[in-house]
Order: C-alpha cells, then structure tokens, then sequence
C-alpha cells in the first residue's frame, strides 16, 4: 500500500506543470488518468529529444505511472465521458485559460454540483481574476515577468534564465501541495474545494527574500552570480585544474576555512570575525579566497575542506551528479520499460514514507492506452456501448 491508494485523480493538464503534479501523485500511490486529445494527445508527446524507440523524454519525465484516455472533447458525447470521470473522481487538475473548461461544461460549478466532494485545481498562468487573467504565458515569461530572470546571472552580464524550467517545476509543486491540502480540508469540512491556482503568484511568492530587503531596505535586488547578497564568503570559486567549486561559511566556519587555505592573516584579523564585516569587505574576501583556491586541486580541497567542517560542493555537470554514488546510494535515478523496448531511464520522485511500499516508478501510457479499460472500470460502460464510442471516433 502507498499513501495515496484509493485517491482517484483525474488529469486535463498538459506539457509540464500539471503533469510533473499529477505524476508526483500517481507515484505516492494515486490513480491518475490522463485525458488527451485522439491523435497527438498531450502536446509534449513530440517534444525533443527522444529514446531509441521514439517516445519523447520530455514527456517521460513528467508522465509516469499514470493511465491514458483518449477523449474528443470536441463533441457532446466525449465532453459527457469526461463529466463522468470527474464525477467520480477525488482530484481534478487542469490548465487551461480561464473559462474554457466551463465553456465544456467541465467547470468547477457544474462538476461540483455532480461531485461536491471533489477538489479541484485550475492551474493557469494569470489566475482566475486580474487585468491579466487571459494572457498566455510559458515558463520563460513567468520567470521573466515575475523578477527571476533579473536576479539571476553576473552583476557585469545580461539577465539570464534558470538553468531548470524553475517557473513550471515550483508550480508543478504548488499544484500537488494543493491538492494534498484540499484533500485534507475535506476531511475536515466533508466538502472538496475549487482551487486558482496561477504561475504567476506562484514565482512572486518565492520573492520571499528578496522581498524582505526591499520592504526592510527599500532595496532593489541586484544580480549577484553565484554569490549571496547575506554572506559572505558563499560564492563558486575556479580551482586549479579549471573545475569550479562552490564554498559557503558562516562565523562558525570562517576560522577552519581560513586554516585549510592557508589565510593565517585573514584569520588572525578580528575585524572579519563576524559575517556582517566581512559581507561590507566582500571584494576583498573574495578576492583572497579567489587567489588561495586557484592554487588547490578541486578533488583535494574539496576533501580537506569538508574533513575540517566547512561546508563546500563541487560544481557538478548533470551526468557527474546523475551517476554521483550517493545519487546512486539514495536510488534517485531508476529505470523503467515501456511496452516492447529496452529499458529507459529517469529521475525519481525523492519522498520516502516508512511503513509503505516503495513509490510507483511505471512506463508513462501509450496514447489512449487505458481507454477501454478506464470506460469499463471507472465509468461503468459496457463492452458494446465502449466499441460504439470507438466506432464513431469519440475515444480512441
């Protein structure tokens, strides 16, 4: 048993935030089922790159363990198949603009007058409400709009994007933590709950800290590289061999840093004792610590630095880090099989919860894959009336 058995979720998300949700979902153990479109079914489908046998690893990543549906929504019949689901169903999530799903009469009014008990996610990039409720709007756009984009790079350089789609990834996590929050409300209050959910407000609230200084300081946040505006020395140093790695030390750490990498001066000097002084000589710091480590062997140093209990990590590229052995100790890259190919990899969900089974790592779904069987088993259809809807090109 895992923690979600028995929760039945029910996916109209497409691309990646919705999905990367839903999947952390299906793998702790609910059952989630996918609908798409007959044909092409969700957009990521034909994403690059791709395994051997040609199924997107964009998709892959963020479609596991979950059951497919191929649905025309287009057509009354296939709009009725889909109220039937969500009517039956705990969770919904989906992403489209605002008013399209009502427009289907799959709206949160319409569904919870069927299902009352059934919380439901609308996950958009604007938000149900404001002067920007109908814009569109990809990862890149929210990082840009929200303020990321300028915090991020070297104060001499342009503004630069996460190295991750960061805007999708947090949102993605905002739509699981709610689901899992309405679901625990409707413990309390018997009723599930509509839930709006936008990127938008989503990138503005991880503005957490620099935020703060703006409203203690009346301060504009500058890019900083890899260097943090609070402490100082917590910044990525070049070694000698070229390999970059990154050292942070608070006042606790400051003296064995300065021991290891031969600063006795530094050391020596009360004036950079505490963190504050040292943040108001940062150029100077840095500029030592700079010199000092591009000296040492990245390998070396790393080690000597860590044994004297100075927090420091090697800039790792993703496959260092994907085959790291501690990466490999703690199972977080797995392997699963699709219907009829070698295996494929992929990154695992990390949560682990003691008293359960392992989370699902499965294959994600063909295209339409469960059709037959989602009709059959969660709406109750016959075999006769499924083979009509399959005739007439409703499902596929």
């Amino acid at each position: 048993m895992r923690p979600l058995e028995g929760i039945r979720v029910v996916d109209f998300s497409r691309v990646l935030a919705g999905p990367f949700a839903t999947q952390i979902l299906a793998e702790m153990g609910a059952s989630v089922t996918k609908v798409e479109r007959p044909g092409d079914g969700d957009e990521s489908r034909t994403f690059e790159p791709v395994f051997d046998n040609g199924m997107s690893a964009y998709y892959a990543a963020f479609n596991r363990s979950k059951r497919s549906i191929a649905v025309d929504l287009k057509s009354a019949a296939g709009r009725q198949l889909a109220f039937d689901l969500a009517a039956k169903a705990d969770v919904l999530v989906e992403n489209f603009l605002p008013g399209a799903m009502d427009r289907m009469g799959l709206g949160y009014e319409a569904l919870s007058g069927a299902n009352p008990n059934l919380v439901y996610v609308s996950n958009t990039g604007f938000g149900q409400t404001g002067p920007y409720r109908d814009r569109k709007g990809y990862d890149t756009i929210f990082q840009a709009l929200s303020g990321v984009i300028d915090l991020t790079g070297f104060p001499d350089g342009p503004p630069a994007k996460v190295g991750v789609p960061f805007a999708d990834l947090t949102s993605g996590l905002w739509i699981a933590i709610s689901a899992l929050t309405g679901l625990l409300g409707r413990t309390t209050t018997g009723k599930g709950c509509h839930v709006d959910l936008a990127m938008m407000d989503v990138q503005v609230s991880l503005l957490s800290l620099p935020a703060a200084r703006y409203f203690a300081l009346g301060e504009t946040a500058r890019r900083t590289g890899t260097e943090h505006l609070g402490r100082v020395p917590s910044a990525a140093f070049q070694c000698r061999g070229g390999e970059w790695l990154f050292v942070s030390a608070s006042d606790q750490h400051w003296p064995m840093l300065c021991a290891t990498l031969g600063l006795d001066a530094m050391a020596a000097d009360e004036s950079l004792a505490r963190n504050l002084d040292r943040v108001n000589r940062r150029d100077e710091v840095n500029a030592a610590l700079k010199t000092a480590i591009a000296g040492r062997e990245r390998a070396e140093l790393a080690d000597a630095l860590r044994a004297a209990g100075v927090p420091a990590g090697e800039v790792s590229t993703v496959p260092e880090i994907l085959d790291d052995p501690h990466t490999n100790a703690r199972g977080m890259v797995g392997g699963f099989d699709a219907d009829g190919y070698r295996s494929m990899r992929g990154v695992k969900t990390p949560a682990r919860f003691s008293g359960y089974e392992p989370h699902r790592f499965e294959a994600p779904p063909g295209l339409g894959a469960d059709t037959r069987r989602v009709l059959a088993e969660d709406i109750g259809l016959s075999g006769e009336q499924i083979e009509k809807l399959f005739e007439k090109g409703i499902v596929a």
